[in-house]
């Protein structure tokens, strides 16, 4: 095969593979959100009595903080 038609199928292949992903780019719309059970955009959280006799951990809270401040100046 020559190189010009090899050349001319890999441009085809590309051009392929670009209109693809262009198409399958999905980017969400603009719309308003509305919830099923008439509550409202934001419903309300249930209410669990495991979730009120929990403490917060003090340790938990500073190795969250440290992991958001990532490497900082180390290179």
């Amino acid at each position: 095969m020559k190189l010009e038609i090899t050349r001319a199928f890999a441009v085809c292949a590309a051009v392929v593979v670009c209109a693809l992903a262009s198409v399958a780019w999905s980017e969400p719309a603009l719309k308003v959100l509305t919830a099923e059970n008439g509550l409202g955009y934001c419903p309300v959280p249930a209410q669990d009595l495991r979730l009120e006799d929990q403490q917060v951990n003090e340790d938990f809270l500073l190795l969250m903080f440290s992991l958001s401040q990532g490497r900082g100046g180390l290179s």
